[in-house]
């Protein structure tokens, strides 16, 4: 095509010297190749004169220098025309090929990977085959020494380099003669005296000044209900409508101040004189003598009654003050209720209640004025006072036995760690006194003496 054009483009060049004189011959130069020879006649000049052609071979020069300029433009065209669409579509095919031997390539490599991955597992589950059968072949007592003491969850969780191959080794501890006889007059099953008083041994401490003073306690006696005596129940009673009943699966939740269950009472609280005893929170409607029972399953009240002429709202509270007229309690023998009466001038009356219609079965009048001890609690039918809520170091002072009627002071010690101990409560399943410590949740092993013939 090119070359038709250039033969036009010449034929054009030599038509302004000649319109109809010229002619074109085609032959072999000694080469073999094909040559184009124009002839074209001069109608000035006969013949050449010269080799320099004049200035009309000039002029064919210069056209024929345009004529091939002109075909290198058009040869350069044709060049960049193959770049043209069909080339782009060609370019694009090749980097879509370029891209999927890439993304073949990043497969390949994640496969391998994931076959490494399966068979370290696949290895790492034949280990633990090799280990099951090893400890299937140990000895029982083995077993039961390498994981005393931890829940099977706990051990299931311990490396195959822990402690299970681990040597046990036994410690003696020597226990002084003095505690050894002193163990020996004491009653750990049945009911006695009050003998000693342990250690407080703290299990929370409240996050907010609503937790100054409160209640918390398990029920000594759960019922077929939803809670067992693992409970933890909690009340914190500073405010003036005291509601909320906070329930925590066990000890340890409780210590993670992570509650199950928060109820809401249909009665205010007064104070931290609440009990629990066989599914029930037992406790005094604000600002009255009302005592209430709240069934914790139906989550609902089962009783109201009046204690009769009691003392409440700062009538006949405890030292500490805070309202502490009436302070419900439960031991060995059943539901008990410690508070005073006009009639008893401030003397401690202690009755005890139906569990089930709060009904006063019997009540007995002691001679503790009620304002000058800092709480009491019930042990197998006898209430014992605590003589301060301040004193680190104070004591366990009175003593008053309802199988006889008689009172009188004793001295056993007790110890308010925290200096503001505002609930002191006994829960008879677990041998223990539960307080309430300036916001400290704390419990106190006690320990009781051969039951008296009165008890029995």
């Amino acid at each position: 095509m090119w070359l038709q054009v250039a033969l036009c483009l010449t034929c054009l060049v030599l038509s302004s010297q000649s319109q109809d004189r010229a002619s074109l011959r085609r032959s072999n130069d000694h080469t073999g190749r094909c040559q184009y020879t124009f002839t074209v006649d001069n109608p000035a000049e006969a013949s050449c004169s010269g080799t320099s052609g004049g200035p009309d071979m000039e002029g064919v020069k210069s056209r024929l220098t345009l004529l091939e300029a002109l075909v290198s433009r058009l040869l350069g065209g044709k060049v960049a025309g193959g770049e043209g669409p069909g080339a782009g579509g060609d370019k694009t095919i090749q980097e879509a090929y370029s891209q999927a031997m890439r993304d073949k390539s990043q497969l390949q490599g994640d496969k391998e990977q994931l076959n490494r991955q399966v068979q370290g597992l696949q290895r790492r589950v034949d280990e633990l085959s090799v280990e099951a059968e090893t400890l299937r072949q140990r000895p029982c007592h083995q077993h039961q020494a390498a994981g005393a003491g931890l829940p099977l969850h706990k051990l299931n969780q311990r490396p195959a380099s822990d402690s299970l191959y681990q040597e046990m080794k036994a410690e003696v501890t020597e226990v002084p003669a003095s505690h050894l006889i002193q163990d020996a007059g004491q009653n750990h099953t049945g009911c006695g005296e009050l003998v000693s008083v342990g250690e407080p041994v703290l299990h929370r401490k409240a996050d907010s000044i609503t937790g100054k003073y409160g209640v918390w306690l398990q029920d000594p006696e759960p019922m077929a209900s939803p809670y067992g005596n693992k409970t933890v129940w909690r009340i914190d009673t500073v405010g003036t409508d005291v509601r909320q009943l906070f329930a925590y699966e066990d000890m340890e939740q409780f210590a993670k101040g992570f509650p199950m269950k928060v109820m809401v009472l249909p009665e205010p609280v007064e104070s931290t004189g609440a009990t629990l005893y066989r599914g029930s929170l037992y406790y005094q409607r604000r600002r009255s003598r009302t005592l209430l029972r709240y069934d914790l399953g139906y989550e609902s009240l089962a009783a109201r009654l009046d204690l009769p002429h009691a003392g409440f709202h700062g009538q006949h509270p405890y030292s500490w003050g805070g309202y502490t007229d009436i302070d419900l309690a439960v031991d060995e023998q059943g539901l008990w209720a410690i508070y005073s009466t006009s009639k008893a001038k401030g003397a401690i009356v202690v009755s005890q209640l139906d569990p089930e219609s709060l009904e006063v079965k019997r009540s007995w009048e002691t001679n503790i004025r009620k304002n000058t001890v800092a709480n009491s609690f019930m042990i197998c039918g006898r209430l014992y006072t605590v003589a301060s809520y301040t004193t680190p170091d104070t004591t366990v002072n009175h003593v008053f036995d309802t199988a006889t009627g008689q009172g009188r002071g004793m001295a056993v010690p007790f110890k308010n760690h925290y200096r503001y101990n505002s609930m002191v409560d006994y829960n008879h399943a677990q041998r223990k006194l539960y307080a309430w410590d300036n916001f400290h949740m704390i419990t106190y092993d006690v320990s009781l003496g051969r039951p008296s013939r009165s008890s029995q």
